[in-house]
């Protein structure tokens, strides 16, 4: 599919959002009872405390990233550890590296699994997005949410929150985390070619969208910190 088919000359996509515009987000906190955290985003998310390969002067940490078979139109067997589940989980490492205050936790573990149910594009980001509440639910103190979002470039115009279909486009794409409050990148991903000229654009744009993220994500946790409170009174 050619990249100028995605966005059509009155400025909307292939599902009929414009450019800058997020995709629907619904999220859960607290989702499994025999994790320490846990989080729902369309995708799952979960996060335990362990204390093996352990550091002295701050906690390890640990992430595993995987699909469900069913997760992609394509059913076939994804191996445990294959190259892509590899450098997911290595990217996730880095991004919470940055994001969680490891040294209130020395010669401790903390392990954050995630698991794509159904794979619509955008999956590092998601994944993030899922991990960052499933650590807040677990307590662990962090400088501030982190959030992501996954940016193209079509026809000098920015596409924010990828869809599958945008992915499999052949656009030149890049992923960004972002620590929002004081706008710090976290982990900034770029496969395909890009020109120089158009990177700031992408990065501003994804910057924008993480921001977006950020206030959904916010709502989750206040939602569900009230929700939590009114069962603990009653």
């Amino acid at each position: 599919m050619a990249g100028l088919e995605l966005l059509s000359d009155q400025g909307y996509r292939l599902d009929g959002r414009k450019a800058n515009e997020l995709r629907k987000v619904q999220a859960r906190m607290g989702v499994f009872a025999q994790a320490d955290g846990s989080a729902y985003i369309e995708q799952v998310s979960s996060i335990k405390g362990s204390r093996s390969r352990t550091l002295h002067d701050r906690a390890v940490i640990n992430c595993q990233y995987s699909m469900a078979t069913f997760s992609t139109a394509e059913r076939k067997r994804r191996p445990h550890g294959d190259k892509k589940s590899t450098e997911m989980s290595l990217h996730l490492k880095q991004t919470f590296e940055a994001a969680i205050l490891t040294q209130l936790y020395p010669r401790s573990q903390i392990d954050i699994y995630v698991k794509i149910l159904q794979s619509d594009g955008g999956n590092y980001s998601v994944c993030v997005n899922a991990a960052t509440l499933a650590v807040i639910d677990a307590g662990i103190p962090m400088r501030d949410y982190v959030c992501a979002c996954t940016v193209g470039f079509v026809d000098e115009t920015p596409l924010a929150d990828l869809c599958y279909t945008e992915e499999s486009g052949g656009i030149s794409s890049l992923a960004l985390a972002l620590l929002p409050r004081g706008g710090q990148i976290a982990l900034l991903q770029m496969d395909a070619r890009l020109h120089q000229d158009h990177l700031e654009a992408m990065i501003e744009a994804a910057m924008t969208a993480c921001k977006g993220v950020s206030k959904v994500l916010d709502e989750v946790v206040r939602q569900h910190l009230q929700e939590a409170s009114s069962l603990s009174k009653e």
